[in-house]
Formats: structure tokens, sequence, C-alpha cells
């Protein structure tokens, strides 16, 4: 009984420091919006901070306001994956065609939760299979592989790009 155990979720598997784990999203989001800062334009820290819902101080130059409205975050009450979701969904939007440039824990995290949250029709795209990140240490779920690369999959999962994650070898 104890050999078939282990297979089982929420299992006698094998045991790690699990100190680090918590829901609390507030480091992610701070790395989002940092990056949002790095690729920013005029006009893009109220567009981000409005999509995000999160505070932007109302001086400076785009960039330098979305990395203090990053300090405020880290600095702040707990923050949760639902915005998290929302800030890399408004970071795509902002980014265009540059890459996104996000951890892998972090991209995993994103597409977890957003698989849960999308259209029927996405949903309906991944069920039955294993999707994995191509370009990141990360995959969840059951059955066939069908893999792309993090940013392609979370963007597909937020519904921002109609490109799904493709059968490995298709």
């Amino acid at each position: 009984m104890s050999d078939i155990a282990r297979h089982l979720p929420l299992s006698n598997g094998p045991r790690r420091d699990e100190a680090s784990i918590t829901s609390d999203r507030r480091e992610d989001l701070a790395i989002v919006c940092e990056r949002a800062a790095a690729l920013a334009r005029p006009g893009d820290a109220e567009r981000f901070a409005a999509s995000v819902r999160i505070e932007v101080p109302p001086s400076g130059n785009d960039t330098d306001r979305l990395l203090a409205a990053a300090a405020l975050v880290r600095a702040g009450r707990k923050r949760a994956v639902r915005q998290l979701a929302a800030a890399v969904r408004a970071l795509i939007d902002l980014a265009g065609s540059r890459p996104l440039e996000l951890p892998d824990a972090l991209t995993g995290r994103v597409a977890l939760y957003a698989a849960t949250r999308t259209s029927f029709d996405r949903r309906a795209a991944i069920a039955g299979h294993t999707v994995r990140a191509a370009d990141a240490d990360w995959q969840f779920g059951h059955g066939p592989v069908i893999e792309a690369d993090a940013a392609q999959i979370v963007a597909f999962l937020l519904g921002t790009s109609d490109l799904p994650p493709r059968s490995v070898g298709a």
C-alpha cells in the first residue's frame, strides 16, 4: 500500500522544504511591473496600472513610475494570482512582439491559473493533454503532450493569442 500512495495526489511523496510556498504573489507582481517598466513607452504606465489595478506615482517618466509601483507592491499587502494574471495579460499587450522575459515559475503559475479560468473553447483545446512549456521547466495536465513556448501558452490561455500549444512532433 505504501508504494502506491506515492503516485496519488497530495500523497506521501518525497518531502521537500515547503517554507517558501505561499499564495502571496507580491514578488511575482513586482517582477511583472519591473518588466513593464523596461518595455514602457510614454502613456504606458497609466494603461498598465489601470489594467492591473495598482497605484503608480503621479510624476516622473513611465519607467520610473512603474519601478516605483513595483517597490510599492513589494512593500504592500498580499496579492492574489488573479491580479498577477491580469498583470501578465497587460504586459503581453504592452510588449507586443517583444519578448516577455519572465521567470519560469511565474509563467507556470499564471498558465495553471489561466487554464482553470479561460473560456470553454480554450479549456477544450488543452483538455486531456499534458501542457508543457518548451522553453521553461513546467508542465501540467495528463495525457498526450502538447507544447509551445511558455509565453505562447500563457498568451493563449489568457486570451491574447489564438495560437494553441501543438502536439509534440506535429
